[in-house]
């Protein structure tokens, strides 16, 4: 699905199709089909089915007008006041400009697949033209309602409430969809609209009004997805981007950004130092969040991604059981409380684990889905991939399903490449047990990573068994009668590291065999201050592990600038955000400047290139020979099982 060119959709054109949109919401015709009619009686949510059902009790069509319903519900709920409600105007302004909308796509697509031309001779069609005519029919319909409801959708966003369950459980679907013709599409849409609108269990408060509007044209986005593959004649429909003019708002395909992602996912609440050991895992979390916060929602763009401290995609991987959902309920944490704190709206969406789809096709479209918000640009988002090797598994290993290549292939698709915007305000983190199953286009995505390693120290152990037995203490104080400590206060080491330098002591030289090989035979003829150095070491590398590309010496290159503004942003920028968060994206780059060319004095560049080398070489080496291991460990359990099978086989005989 390339989305190859951009068509601008103009005010003034629309301005001319205004006319057509009001006379839709005053009055509309339709004459319900006969399954409309005769739902189920006994189903459950009988009572509006049947009342929608019994709209016209005796067959024939009938006028229904939506800005009439409008006005009876405010005398209804506001019978005192004279001026509509803002929120029922609001809503009624909407769907004037969603139809508008949608008729400038129904004219375009007319123009653009030949449908204007068709039309035209319509009486001179043989049979191939006629079908040919009706199916480019279905098509327009089906666009314009797509695209109407798609527009509503994106100007009620921030009117409807967050949370619509109560009135999704109301509202009991949408009996029929039209799509012979633009024109019985439009009728047939605000025909169950407006009786909606009319049933007085839907509608109690002008909110209402909003929240079912968000809820029913939801609801048609769904029915239309449902019946779009069987609609034909859509290539003009799927190569082009269609963006209103003055507005964030566009048209891509079927594309649909809200569906299922406008809501941030529930998390428990988890302080960092809640976290036992975990520092490399903690201080890069706690980095990440600084970074996305000084995100610019003006200049939709990141200071840091022009000093080159921003990672759209990171790594944690370690061992099970040290702590990896913890770790992402505690950035999701720090990120929620600052931005509540500087009154920013944060998105957390993690990857739903039912994302792998057994239908042809499915789990892409899913995955689409899922990836399709981290593009919007009004928000900070977190996106974490817990177990990541579930669904981003090597595609060449046996017996990897159809979805997981699916998936990868859109993950790849919009992490770089043409699909891929970046503003600086999202951030995908991987998190994996086991980091050499994950594809190794996907791994080279990566441009941080860090190790989730939990306790390591006497201390660390100290304070996990701390966290557990305190809780004892804080409901029978003298029950736990041990010994503390001398020269230790509780959870002191589990505070954040100053930075990188602190956590790595200087780490000399790698400690995989191989890498370490190479590393000394390029050291006997450079050294390591010098840039020749690099050159021949990354050589060397190449011949031992033929993956190792252009790529990773960009991801190095990304870990140094990481490194250079591993700085902490100021304490007093965080209590009065108008010092620095609230500034204008030139002043917030040039304090972040000043900071990271005082951090800078204070390192040596030849220094933390070598550590940050050392450091990727050895990951790509314990990830690849971590998979080669598996291997052989498996093949040896397999011939120790038949070996044992063998001999238990002839004490039988």
């Amino acid at each position: 699905m390339e989305h190859n060119s951009t068509f601008p959709i103009k005010q003034n054109e629309l301005d001319m199709l205004r006319d057509e949109a009001t006379s839709y919401i005053k009055s509309v015709q339709w004459e319900q089909g006969q399954r409309a009619k005769n739902r189920d009686k006994d189903a459950a949510d009988e009572s509006i089915l049947l009342y929608l059902s019994r709209a016209k009790g005796n067959g024939g069509s009938e006028v229904t007008s939506v800005s009439k319903t409008i006005l009876e519900l405010k005398k209804r709920l506001l019978p005192e006041s004279i001026a509509i409600p803002v929120l029922l105007n609001q809503t009624l302004y909407t769907i004037q400009e969603g139809l508008t909308l949608g008729i400038w796509i129904k004219d375009s697509y007319y123009d653009a697949s030949g449908l204007s031309s068709l039309a035209e001779n319509r009486s001179a069609l043989d049979n191939a033209g006629k079908r040919e005519y009706e199916s480019k029919m279905q098509t327009a319909t089906a666009f314009m309602l797509f695209a109407t409801a798609y527009k509503i959708l994106h100007d009620l966003q921030n009117i409807a409430s967050d949370d619509l369950s109560v009135m999704k459980n109301k509202f009991a679907g949408i009996p029929e969809v039209s799509l012979m013709t633009p024109l019985k599409g439009i009728s047939c849409a605000l025909f169950y609209y407006d009786k909606y609108l009319g049933h007085p269990e839907i509608i109690k408060s002008d909110k209402d009004v909003a929240d079912f509007t968000v809820v029913f044209f939801e609801a048609l986005i769904d029915e239309i997805q449902l019946r779009k593959s069987s609609l034909e004649y859509t290539e003009t429909i799927t190569d082009r981007t269609y963006k209103l003019e003055n507005s964030e708002f566009a048209v891509s395909g079927w594309d649909n950004v809200f569906q299922g992602a406008a809501k941030s996912v529930e998390f428990n609440k988890i302080q960092f130092e809640q976290i036992v050991g975990n520092r490399d895992a903690k201080h890069f979390a706690r980095r990440l969040t600084e970074r996305m916060l000084s995100y610019d929602f003006e200049a939709k763009k990141n200071p840091f991604q022009e000093l080159g401290g921003f990672m759209p995609v990171f790594m944690g991987y370690g061992i099970p059981g040290t702590g990896k959902s913890m770790l992402i309920a505690a950035i999701a944490t720090r990120l929620k409380e600052h931005c509540d704190h500087l009154d920013i709206p944060f998105l957390f969406h993690p990857m739903p684990d039912t994302l792998i789809s057994t239908f042809q096709g499915g789990s892409a479209e899913k995955m689409v889905e899922w990836m399709k918000p981290l593009q919007d640009p009004s928000r900070l988002i977190f996106a974490p991939i817990d177990d990541a090797e579930n669904n981003l598994q090597e595609r060449t290993a046996q017996g990897v399903s159809a979805g997981v290549k699916e998936v990868i292939g859109v993950f790849l698709r919009y992490t770089e490449g043409a699909y891929a915007v970046n503003y600086g305000n999202s951030s995908i983190g991987l998190f994996t047990n086991l980091p050499e199953m994950l594809d190794k286009a996907v791994i080279s995505r990566v441009q941080g990573r860090f190790k989730i390693d939990g306790a390591r120290t006497e201390h660390d152990f100290l304070d996990q068994d701390h966290l557990w037995w305190r809780k004892f203490d804080d409901t029978m104080p003298d029950f736990v009668n041990m010994q503390g400590p001398e020269n230790y206060a509780y959870l002191q080491d589990q505070g954040l590291a100053k930075n990188m330098g602190e956590i790595l002591k200087l780490s000399d030289k790698p400690t995989e065999e191989r890498v370490l090989a190479a590393y000394d035979k390029v050291e006997h003829s450079f050294d390591t201050n010098q840039h020749l150095f690099y050159a021949n070491l990354y050589k060397e590398i190449q011949k031992i592990f033929p993956f190792f590309s252009s790529r990773d010496v960009r991801n190095i290159q990304s870990a140094i600038s990481l490194r250079l503004t591993d700085f902490d942003l100021e304490e007093d920028w965080f209590e009065n955000p108008d010092i620095y968060f609230k500034k204008d994206y030139e002043t917030k780059f040039n304090m972040l400047r000043e900071l990271m060319r005082a951090n800078m004095k204070g390192l040596d560049f030849a220094e933390i290139r070598r550590q940050e080398v050392v450091r990727y070489l050895d990951n790509v080496a314990t990830i690849a020979d971590t998979d080669f291991k598996r291997k052989v460990d498996a093949r040896i359990n397999q011939m120790n099982i038949e070996q044992e099978a063998r001999d238990q086989f002839g004490k039988l005989d």
